[in-house]
């Protein structure tokens, strides 16, 4: 037997975690945690630390309900990890891949250095269907195209099956030298406090693997229904809000894919099998994400389509604030960004509509939208956020055309039609009837004034006229050069 090190990243769950087992096998093992403060990876949004201050909890917990203890540190691990291997004697280190750039670098540095010294280091994936590497195109190579991408996924076959969590993990203890390194979670400083801006997301949230798991079942036992047409509504629950829990891994795609078709075979899901085909092609665009960022390692700061390197972007920071604080005067819109604010998530519909705002109507750089969406969401995943940005800027791979605008008003009538999303972030327009909810400038002066709204001071006037933004947008995108 040997003493292991399992270093848990963006993985914390026990069931379905390749690497925890095998570091189980090889013996007693220290179970660690590090708060990356080194290199240049991008550290984590408030609403991200938040989440992860609540996950790392939950993991703790369960992790001593079977017999072990999860460790803490902050710091750079490329000099943590090589430090706890040599003082505590461990000659076996496991982990789960990661795709960015930067933590492939610092994995690869670190095979290097532990292997040097005789150290086993092994990784496993835990976080995708398929690796990015093993999907690819009839010529070979990797796909810019997310339909042909899925179907060459699917063709692969069914992912293996999920495996149980440990019953019992036998810990290592930390020496005591390395004692004085290991914080408790308070250490870390992961939750707002002055001021605590994050009442709304522990009233609307439960991190942790119990919490995903029970969110995947409430919804392949009822909100599954109807997916395939309901999941652009956000005036009603329609989504599986699995999300953060799979950013942080709390739950994988291999649970998540397996558990829908045993549903579906038992008669146990509410929806149909159209239903859970849409859910699972909408995990498929998370894969396909991760394929785009493990070839385009700058995804979150460069066009795709170096063309828009070009685009003339008008930098505003009064126009920006207003769009963050959900004062654009466009109630779908503002309704959006204050759901994101108040909850740390936001409709992914919604997400496109203010999306195609802040890049089309307002010119304003897809990167000043990213960076907002990182530090606000709980569920800030750097392929999926970084992708999607992209793919409303026209500058992605398998992108909308920049010329497909957004058209609030509309969106909001076709996918809010009675305005209660609306009316439940921007309740200051809830007594406007339902054809003016998402136009309040068109109302009469006594259909204001009845519903008590001052257009310019309870409620925002809008920033910009949505002709005025479309052709704006449509004449910046006509200097760029053809490709």
């Amino acid at each position: 037997m040997t003493a292991s090190l399992f270093w848990f990243r963006d993985d914390l769950r026990l069931a379905d975690n390749p690497a925890l087992i095998s570091a189980l096998a090889h013996g007693p093992t220290l179970c660690l945690y590090i708060l990356d403060e080194g290199g240049d990876r991008r550290p984590l949004g408030g609403a991200a630390r938040w989440w992860l201050s609540r996950s790392l909890a939950a993991l703790s917990a369960d992790i001593e309900t079977r017999g072990g203890e999860l460790v803490l540190m902050r710091g750079d691990p490329a000099t943590l990890v090589p430090a706890i291997v040599e003082v505590a004697g461990i000659d076996h280190v496991a982990w789960n891949r990661r795709y960015e750039a930067a933590t492939i670098a610092l994995d690869k540095q670190l095979k290097e250095t532990l292997g040097a010294g005789g150290v086993t280091v092994e990784s496993f994936n835990a976080a995708l269907l398929n690796e990015p590497w093993q999907v690819k195109g009839k010529s070979g190579d990797w796909m810019k195209v997310f339909t042909p991408y899925w179907r060459a996924a699917r063709a692969l076959g069914e992912p293996a099956a999920p495996k149980p969590a440990p019953k019992t993990i036998a810990s290592l203890p930390l020496p005591k030298t390395l004692g004085r390194q290991a914080l408790s979670l308070s250490d870390l400083d992961l939750e707002p406090s002055k001021p605590d801006w994050a009442g709304g997301m522990r009233a609307e949230w439960t991190p942790g693997e119990a919490g995903a798991r029970a969110r995947l079942t409430d919804f392949l036992g009822g909100v599954l229904k109807g997916y395939a047409d309901g999941r652009n509504r956000p005036d009603y629950l329609s989504t599986s809000r699995l999300s953060p829990h799979l950013r942080f891994g709390e739950i994988g795609p291999r649970q998540i894919w397996h558990a829908t078709h045993s549903a579906l075979a038992s008669g146990e899901a509410a929806g149909t099998e159209s239903d859970a085909e849409k859910f699972l092609s909408e995990v498929g665009w998370r894969e396909f994400a991760y394929h785009l960022l493990f070839y385009n390692p700058g995804l979150a700061t460069e066009n795709y389509n170096r063309r828009f390197d070009d685009f003339p972007w008008k930098p505003n920071a009064k126009a920006l604030q207003a769009w963050q604080r959900g004062r654009t005067g466009y109630p779908i819109v503002d309704a959006g960004l204050r759901e994101l604010w108040t909850t740390g998530w936001m409709h992914n519909r919604v997400r496109m509509i203010v999306a195609s705002f802040l890049i089309k109507h307002l010119l304003i750089d897809w990167r000043e939208g990213e960076n907002w969406f990182w530090d606000t969401l709980v569920d800030a995943d750097p392929a999926n956020n970084a992708a999607s940005w992209q793919w409303v800027a026209g500058s992605g791979a398998d992108a909308a055309p920049y010329y497909r605008i957004f058209n609030p008003v509309t969106q909001g009538g076709k996918f809010d039609p009675r305005g209660d999303y609306v009316r439940r972030w921007c309740p200051e327009l809830a007594k406007l009837d339902d054809a003016l909810i998402h136009e309040p400038w068109a109302a009469s002066a006594p259909e204001l004034r009845d519903a008590g709204i001052v257009l310019g001071q309870t409620y925002p006037k809008p920033l910009i006229g949505l002709d005025v933004g479309r052709q704006r947008a449509l004449d910046a995108l006509a200097t760029l050069k053809p490709v």
